[in-house]
């Protein structure tokens, strides 16, 4: 089977791109093992999103942090796996609380069957991974729990919202760390030490990886509102529609300038389809934007800053080139 194509980065390393292919290759195969099932509907549901395909970036960047120790070792594909794994159990349980009927452009599991068949697989997800975890070592079972914590954590405090007494950047940013930061995290972590690494490039690449995924993640906010649906595939306004408060928007409603009343009034809640456009404009135009991308490229820099003084090898090169990628997709 083929491997599902590399994030496209700049790799300055031909022989590094190979090694990557060859691995998800190998990623691919045992990720569709893993949960097949004697129950012909579990195995099919199981599959649903691993088949509607993705860019296994998560699984990319355990291959590439495995490069600063043996790349080879034993445990680097199964510590991918269970990465991915964890990652598509999460996508089935969003799909469900965000009532989201697409994913990946085809139906979403609860609306092809329904939300109890999405949680259920979602979970038989989680349990897969955890049977590859047990051969990994304790050190790895309790990392993926740390994580997985991490992970329901950023959920649930998403869901109830910030205290009364909360800072709302905050508790966003907060946010974003756990629900995003620290499975992308992770991915750093488990290459490395299960290639062997040493401890220093662990550390080192566990803090790179997550403020690299804080930092996707708010790339993402701005594409909500200045990109272009023609070039990105996305509808701009999407976040605006559903009354999700992304960076930008927080900063507007924290702002008393008088000349965003307008744009505050617009942001109080989901945006109505006659008002998106207005709203889009007054945003794009807004300081907000700008604001929100120093805060993007501030974690990237953080990200850069771990990134320094790890061993000058290809690997490094292209997790620098990653993070000018977060930066430039931005806009």
């Amino acid at each position: 089977m083929a491997a599902p194509p590399v994030v496209d980065l700049p790799f300055v390393d031909e022989r590094l791109a190979q090694d990557l292919a060859s691995g998800l290759a190998e990623v691919e195969k045992l990720l569709r093992t893993s949960v097949e099932s004697e129950d012909a509907f579990v195995t099919e549901a199981s599959k649903h999103l691993i088949e509607a395909g993705g860019k296994r970036f998560r699984a990319m960047l355990v291959l590439l942090a495995a490069q600063f120790g043996s790349p080879d070792a034993a445990g680097v594909i199964p510590g991918a796996v269970v990465i991915e794994l964890t990652h598509l159990a999460t996508l089935y349980h969003d799909d469900v609380m965000d009532e989201a009927p697409v994913r990946r452009g085809s139906p979403s599991a609860n609306a092809r069957w329904d939300n109890t068949v999405a949680i259920l697989t979602g979970d038989y997800l989680f349990a897969q991974a955890s049977e590859i975890l047990a051969d990994l070592g304790a050190d790895i079972i309790r990392i993926q729990a740390q994580t997985f914590s991490r992970l329901v954590r950023g959920q649930i405090r998403e869901t109830i919202g910030p205290r009364p007494d909360e800072d709302l950047v905050a508790h966003y940013i907060d946010v974003l760390a756990d629900k995003t930061g620290s499975l992308i995290a992770t991915s750093g972590r488990f290459g490395a030490l299960l290639s062997g690494a040493s401890p220093e490039v662990v550390s080192r690449l566990t803090r790179a990886c997550e403020a690299i995924g804080v930092g996707w993640q708010l790339g993402d906010d701005l594409l909500d509102v200045a990109s272009d649906s023609a070039e990105s595939g996305k509808t701009p306004g999407t976040d605006l529609r559903e009354g999700i408060r992304t960076l930008p928007v927080l900063y507007v409603l924290s702002s008393d300038t008088p000349q965003d009343a307008r744009l505050r009034e617009l942001l109080a809640g989901p945006v109505a389809e006659d008002d998106i456009d207005e709203a889009l404009r007054l945003l794009r135009a807004n300081p907000a934007m700008e604001r929100a991308r120093a805060e993007l490229v501030a974690w990237v820099d953080r990200a850069r800053e771990d990134l320094s003084g790890l061993p000058d090898i290809p690997a490094r090169a292209a997790y620098l080139a990653l993070c000018d990628y977060v930066v430039e997709r931005s806009g």
